[in-house]
């Protein structure tokens, strides 16, 4: 019998503690609604990891010329999720790199409409439609909303320095003889470039097209936009 009260008086203290230590915090997740709103939302994005995605400001608009020759204006893009980047078809370093990667983006969204991809050249005098073409054949770029533009070199500039303040120039001794970041820039539904937090609470604003783990990060953010 006195093995039996011993028994109880444990499990008693058990329940004790776990109210002291978790009903609290239950109630404030109630008060909070986070219940029905964070929890539901972690469930809806199961198959990714759900972030907090910050909004840095409105993208440049634009009108320019795609591979097909046509114009090509930012006014299309209206209600996709895009990535942009800048890059020119005879880089020698970087560009190739970023190719690839923005092709695991085309892969890990070949059948969803709503994305777009932007890759606009620097030096827009040699990379004509037909050479844009010849480049999206080599790299085996096939999803219908990749759109590769080309157009007036001081437009170009401006919309890559100031509209995305991704640098982009001109440098006879810089191999290839033009300079620009590696990062890509996405833009959500609405027009407004968007990006994930750092682990300090700060956006990383773009995502490095040279580093693996970016661009995976830069899939899943996405997928987060696309449930937006």
């Amino acid at each position: 019998m006195k093995k039996q009260n011993y028994s109880y008086i444990g499990i008693t203290f058990v329940i004790l503690v776990f109210g002291i230590i978790f009903i609290p915090k239950i109630i404030s997740r109630i008060k909070g609604e986070q219940i029905v709103d964070m929890d539901r939302h972690n469930l809806k994005h199961a198959s990714f990891k759900d972030v907090d995605m910050a909004k840095i400001g409105p993208a440049p608009t634009f009108t320019l010329t795609n591979q097909d020759g046509d114009l090509f204006s930012s006014e299309e893009l209206e209600g996709q999720i895009y990535v942009v980047e800048f890059f020119f078809t005879t880089c020698p370093s970087i560009c190739p790199i970023m190719t690839q990667n923005l092709l695991k983006v085309q892969s890990a969204f070949a059948d969803e409409s709503r994305i777009s991809l932007v890759s606009v050249s620097i030096n827009p005098a040699f990379d004509t439609p037909e050479v844009l073409t010849q480049y999206a054949q080599k790299y085996g770029i096939t999803h219908p909303n990749w759109h590769l533009l080309s157009g007036n070199q001081e437009m170009i500039y401006q919309m890559a320095n100031q509209g995305f303040n991704l640098y982009v120039g001109e440098g006879a001794e810089i191999d290839g003889g033009f300079e620009h970041s590696g990062f890509f820039a996405l833009v959500d539904g609405q027009g407004n470039i968007r990006s994930r937090f750092d682990q300090y609470g700060n956006p990383i604003i773009y995502y490095d097209g040279l580093e693996l783990g970016q661009v995976s990060k830069l899939i899943n953010d996405i997928s987060v936009l696309l449930k937006e």
